[in-house]
């Protein structure tokens, strides 16, 4: 169970270099360099260059000749790891997106509970994306600038996100504790209401919002709308959760 914030990041133990190292084994077809050590530090550099220059100049703006001056490689050595700045986005996404899938999947393995469960997977979420946010953030903002196919695959992968919580809901529906309602848009609306934490993140923060503010937020949102009547009174999803823990 995801107590908070603080807690989530110490038991996903997840470090930059750790992201980077996944990244490389993922895409060893792709990736010239087959020094792992080299390779992680490079692809870090890379990728770090891409999501700052994107926020500062714009990705349609920015060339290879900037991501080379920012990152301090040569552009022999980023050809080594990229051909064009469509990899670039490939790299970025495709493991947003694998990372995103796996971490919600293990903070609700094993929980029966279709009320705890679906709190889980929203903290799950939510908190990633805080932890992660420029990968988040450049994710969504540069899906239009995929090609085709990878714009393709991108949709499919967003749609098994949005699956694991139709499921989670539709369970609920099955077994008496949700009341009948339409499982897959609701998915699609609580995906937007995740994404809208990592886009508007100012907006929040001014507000004096925390990230464990909004999951609970969007905790109480969501059990207030899918519970019988007779149900909703006295718990609070997130901050019920966090107490039995």
């Amino acid at each position: 169970m995801i107590q908070d914030y603080e807690t989530f990041k110490a038991e996903l133990a997840l470090s930059k270099e750790e992201i980077y190292r996944e990244l490389y084994q993922e895409n060893t077809d792709r990736i010239r360099i087959k020094k792992e050590g080299t390779a992680t530090r490079n692809l870090a550099r890379i990728i770090d260059s891409t999501l700052r220059l994107a926020n500062s100049k714009g990705f349609h703006a920015m060339t290879l000749r900037d991501l080379c001056a920012d990152s301090g490689l040569s552009m022999g050595g980023l050809y080594a790891y990229i051909r064009n700045k469509d990899d670039l986005i490939h790299l970025i996404q495709s493991h947003g997106f694998k990372l995103t899938r796996r971490t919600v999947l293990h903070y609700i393995n094993g929980i029966d509970d279709p009320v705890s469960k679906l709190s889980q997977a929203i903290r799950a979420h939510v908190f990633l994306s805080e932890l992660i946010r420029p990968w988040f953030y450049f994710s969504f903002m540069e899906a239009k600038s995929l090609p085709a196919v990878e714009k393709q695959n991108a949709i499919a992968t967003e749609r098994e996100i949005e699956t694991i919580f139709c499921n989670v809901i539709s369970e609920g529906i099955e077994q008496g504790v949700f009341r009948e309602i339409n499982a897959r848009l609701l998915s699609s609306l609580i995906k937007a209401m995740m994404q809208d934490w990592y886009l508007k993140r100012r907006k929040y923060r001014d507000q004096g919002v925390s990230v464990e503010d909004y999951a609970n937020q969007v905790n109480d949102l969501l059990r207030t709308y899918l519970l019988p009547p007779s149900e909703r009174a006295g718990i609070n999803v997130g901050r019920a959760e966090t107490t039995a823990s």
